[in-house]
């Protein structure tokens, strides 16, 4: 070996022995004044702890090793090269007790690498691809390769890299720290994806915290609690047409169907200890259900990463990382990938609103209330045990603005449901006087949240086109849907929870007292075009008590059935876009539990597939006919008939396309059959029975009208035109206007007219 350069020996007095003995302690905040190469007089030193080294040699890339000296047992070397540059290149062999070597470069080798540019706009709460700085992302610097770590930790004292490729000593990879930023930064060389990591801080208390990457792509769940490295870099998309298609969409004249999905319970495999289906399970079995069901988007329960499996999701700890319970990040990709393919969206819950108290998690990131507010009576939902984001932080704006970005961006994700949004809005969100604090102007608005949504809205919709974003916000604020210019929030669709709370109030009614209610069932037509709206049976009704929706229904087997038959008819026929939750499409019997698959052998009877089938054939009618669809947004594509029959408990209505399309609907509340009802038309013209909720194929009594009728010209509900319908008990009927009648009504539009009692059995 050539010889080696002349080496001084410098005892312990070259360095300032308070700043030793901090480091040792783990509690000196710039390890780069310890660590690395530096210039004492002529000659350059090189530092390195390493508690896990027998020997360390450093190597200049001319080939040449020095040895160097052990200068404190806990594993601090040093080595002193004269006449090198601080600049000059070097290696480290490290070798461990049992006689290996690891080559690597010197973690403290590296000058700053964060741009100023970077840390500017984090600063001011504008960057919006920070995923691609923070976190753990593999790089190469020069000839090294490893993984470049970033983290926001303004108020701690010393941050450390610890993971399975250190000993998880926290003195070993100790970050610099970026002044006037908060940011704490390490590129590690020979660090390799999947490692395992976490960040240890030491607080200005002295406590050593051990928190998760807040910006890992990948991480364990569970009470296993380490990040993993990950790269996104490497998938490859098949869904450019699917993408560059939906940026032309208009959504809000779009037949929009979702079908909202619980990951974790939707199936199981039971011969295997009732485990979970995987992405690509549920990529095989999930998407093709969804498709022949004739939905239009899938939306996801949260899929971000969560420990509680009580929580359904609802309380992230890692907001980057989709549920490793399920597989990797690229197997969740090639899920929404073969959606896209199917013609399927993919739409995700987003939890903005909130997080949990784990320690692992965002709580007190650095010892401080980095991430919530400090007061108690701003910063925690005392109804589910979180802790409210500082809206009003700017750093923490941009951490969850460039969240939802990441997932618009490097999940093709079409959607994301707001969770929670009213607790967002109203500072006295479930608070008793004295629990909350007013703004500045005294009101109970939450005027930075209000800042914050409508910042979110403007950004996805600026650099996503075709995306959609949905507000869960059951009160009366005006403009959620309204664009941000004309001082709306800027969302793209509202969750309709009125009118699910009054319809289902409705049918829970035995049908002898709906007469008294009727109001409950016509309210929503009054504020039905003032937000862009979606009709929601979500999993929130059908748990903690509140019984299936089947279950809901009033009296035997058979008019629960009819009642919910009749109940998803008339939710198509009612303006706004559909969302209906696993289990409701099969007639679950029992509340959704998160631990056990929907219960699909009831699909043997014929009642719950004929539920099955009318939803089936709903929404491939509802994609088919304009009228149900295209004027949404307007009163001019709905219109009332009569809703003053609440003697019988019938109510009709049109809905009417751009095209001239007319489709009547009728609704019977009750189980009495109402032969020959006369509805008024708006024309002449023969009218085609499109929907029965009592046809034999859905397991009904099989009574309607010969697959349609001519309007004639008797006076009925101040029009010059009338049809007469037959309406089956508990039912709804939809009727297509017409030119002229078919040469011969469809086979499987012709019904028997069987002996029915009043109670509607058959």
């Amino acid at each position: 070996m050539p010889a080696g350069p002349a080496v001084k020996r410098f005892d312990l007095s070259v360095l300032m022995s308070d700043e030793l003995r901090a480091f040792l302690a783990g509690t000196h905040s710039d390890p780069f004044r310890i660590l690395g190469p530096h210039r004492v007089r002529d000659d350059l030193v090189i530092r390195v702890f390493r508690p896990d080294a027998r020997e360390v040699m450093v190597e200049l890339d001319d080939g040449r090793r020095t040895r160097a000296d052990r200068i404190h047992g806990d594993g601090l070397f040093q080595a002193a090269v004269q006449n090198a540059g601080r600049d000059t290149p070097y290696m480290l062999a490290i070798r461990p007790p049992d006689g290996s070597e690891q080559r690597t470069r010197d973690p403290y080798s590296f000058g700053v690498i964060m741009g100023e540019m970077d840390l500017h706009l984090f600063g001011e709460g504008n960057h919006w691809k920070l995923y691609e700085k923070f976190g753990a992302h593999l790089r190469k610097i020069g000839d090294a390769t490893g993984v470049y770590f970033a983290v926001w930790a303004p108020n701690a004292q010393r941050v450390s890299v610890v993971g399975d490729f250190n000993g998880w000593d926290g003195r070993v990879h100790c970050m610099r720290k970026l002044i006037g930023s908060g940011v704490w930064e390490l590129f590690i060389p020979g660090v390799r994806e999947n490692a395992h990591y976490k960040f240890e801080l030491r607080t200005h208390t002295g406590a050593l915290l051990l928190k998760s990457d807040p910006f890992a792509f990948f991480s364990q769940h569970g009470k296993e609690t380490a990040s993993l490295v990950y790269d996104l870099g490497r998938f490859q998309w098949s869904d450019s047409d699917w993408m560059e298609t939906r940026r032309s969409k208009n959504l809000p004249q779009t037949p929009i169907s979702i079908y909202e999905v619980h990951l974790g319970s939707w199936r199981r495999r039971l011969e295997e200890d009732n485990r979970q289906l995987s992405y690509l399970e549920l990529g095989d079995a999930l998407i093709p259900y969804v498709s022949e069901m004739g939905y239009s988007h899938i939306e996801l329960l949260p899929v971000a990463e969560h420990p509680f499996e009580g929580s359904w999701g609802y309380q992230v700890t890692n907001y980057y990382a989709p549920t490793s319970r399920f597989g990797t990040p690229d197997e969740f990709r090639n899920f929404i990938d073969r959606c896209h393919r199917a013609g399927i969206g993919v739409i995700m819950d987003w939890v903005p609103a909130h997080f949990p108290k784990d320690a692992h998690g965002l709580a007190e990131f650095d010892g401080t209330d980095l991430y919530e507010h400090m007061d108690p009576r701003q910063g925690e939902h005392q109804d589910w045990g979180t802790l409210i984001y500082n809206f009003g932080r700017n750093e923490v704006r941009n951490f969850l603005i460039a969240n939802a970005l990441f997932w618009l961006d490097k999940y093709h994700i079409d959607g994301l449901r707001v969770d929670a949004v009213a607790s967002m809005l109203y500072l006295d969100y479930s608070r008793q006087p004295g629990q909350w604090i007013p703004n500045k102007f005294g009101g109970r608005e939450n005027l930075e949240a209000v800042a914050f949504l409508k910042r979110f809205n403007e950004v996805c919709y600026e650099r996503f086109p075709g995306i959609m974003t949905i507000a869960e916000e059951s009160t009366a604020w005006p403009g959620v849907t309204r664009p941000t210019y004309l001082g709306g929030l800027g969302f793209g669709f509202k969750w309709n929870m009125g009118w699910m709370h009054d319809f289902l109030h409705y049918m829970e009614l035995d049908p002898v007292h709906r007469r008294y209610h009727q109001g409950s069932i016509t309210f929503s037509l009054l504020y039905a075009f003032t937000e862009h709206f979606i009709l929601v049976l979500s999993h929130d009704e059908v748990v903690h008590g509140k019984k299936s929706l089947l279950s809901k229904m009033p009296g035997d087997e058979w008019q629960k059935f009819a009642n919910l038959r009749m109940f998803y008819a008339w939710m198509f026929g009612h303006p706004g876009k559909k969302l209906l939750f696993m289990g409701g499409e099969i007639g679950q019997w029992r509340e959704w539990n998160h631990d056990k698959q929907l219960d699909w052998y009831l699909l043997d009877s014929p009642l719950h597939d004929g539920l099955r089938r009318l939803i089936q054939h709903l929404n491939h009618l509802y994609k088919t006919e304009p009228a149900l669809f295209d004027l949404d947004d307007s009163y001019d594509g709905f219109e009332w008939i009569d809703f003053s029959d609440a003697a019988n408990s019938v109510v009709s209505f049109m809905r009417k396309s751009r095209g001239g399309d007319v489709i009547i609907f009728i609704v019977n509340g009750t189980p009495v059959v109402r032969y020959e009802y006369a509805v008024g038309a708006p024309g002449a013209g023969y009218y085609r029975e499109i929907i029965n909720t009592d046809a034999q194929t859905y397991a009904g009594t099989n009574i309607g009208n010969l697959g349609g009728m001519t309007a004639t010209n008797e006076p009925q509900h101040g029009r010059s035109y009338s049809v007469k319908v037959n309406l089956p008990p508990l039912a709804c009927v939809a009727l297509k206007q017409e030119a002229h009648a078919p040469d011969a009504a469809p086979v499987a539009a012709v019904y028997d007219r069987p002996n029915v009692h009043a109670t509607g059995g058959v």
